[in-house]
């Protein structure tokens, strides 16, 4: 646990000391407030309940891109600049390598969430919700991004450069995000199956209206366990071969 965490405190230092931290965090509040003034609050009067719900659906947009180029760099910049071969020689498994990687990308992406509370606190001042939807809603936020790292992550130590990492990142998300549309339109078994697969829709809805799920919960952490094992397994292979 203490090599984990000090991988983790090494990458979360490194995301400061450069100027990537700083532009994924001010691009995402910017976006985040641009939507949220035009879309979630809009010129139509409505619920706050409702206000705060489609706040939630357009920051899980920003989370998941988030989320890819915070994890694109993690394994794909060791190759970049020659530094994997100390990585494969050093003193620690490839699952402290893997889960310490990813437990910096994730609390840098929680820094973002607690960075963007200023817009629920605007509609619980001038409206009315709870604390509990709020929180139900960020716990969705801070799953979604997990996933995104997790899997970005698998990709990137795949990946020989951090582009290939961010557009296969990318493209997983994609599919993973838009599933619940292949569901609409095929047959069961298939229908059940890839609309439980996908990681937004059917599994989100509830988090953003304030209902926490514990089916819910488990798939998304299920999902993260996968792709950070598949990342273990992939880098292991790769240090065998040296």
């Amino acid at each position: 646990m203490d090599k984990t965490w000090h991988i983790a405190s090494r990458e979360l230092a490194a995301f400061f000391n450069t100027w990537m931290g700083y532009v994924i965090v001010a691009a995402a509040l910017v976006i985040d407030g641009l939507l949220f003034n035009a879309f979630a609050v809009g010129n139509e009067p409505k619920l706050s309940a409702e206000v705060l719900a489609d706040f939630f659906y357009f920051a899980s947009g920003m989370s998941m891109v988030a989320g890819i180029f915070l994890a694109m760099r993690l394994m794909a910049e060791e190759k970049q600049n020659g530094t994997i071969a100390l990585l494969y020689s050093s003193p620690v498994s490839e699952r402290q390598v893997i889960y310490g990687k990813f437990l910096s990308a994730l609390l840098f992406s929680m820094i973002l969430q607690v960075a963007s509370l200023y817009m629920p606190g605007l509609v619980m001042v001038h409206g009315k919700i709870s604390v509990g939807h709020i929180a139900a809603g960020y716990l969705c936020l801070t799953l979604l991004g997990a996933t995104t790292i997790s899997l970005t992550l698998f990709v990137s130590t795949l990946a020989p450069n951090q582009l290939v990492a961010a557009v296969g990142g990318a493209f997983g998300t994609v599919i993973l995000l838009t599933l619940w549309m292949l569901a609409k339109v095929v047959d069961q078994p298939f229908k059940d199956i890839f609309g439980w697969l996908s990681i937004h829709n059917d599994h989100f809805t509830p988090f953003s209206n304030g209902i926490v799920n514990l089916k819910d919960l488990m798939f998304y952490v299920g999902l993260v366990v996968f792709f950070l094992e598949c990342a273990t397994r992939a880098l292991a292979g790769r240090r065998c071969q040296g």
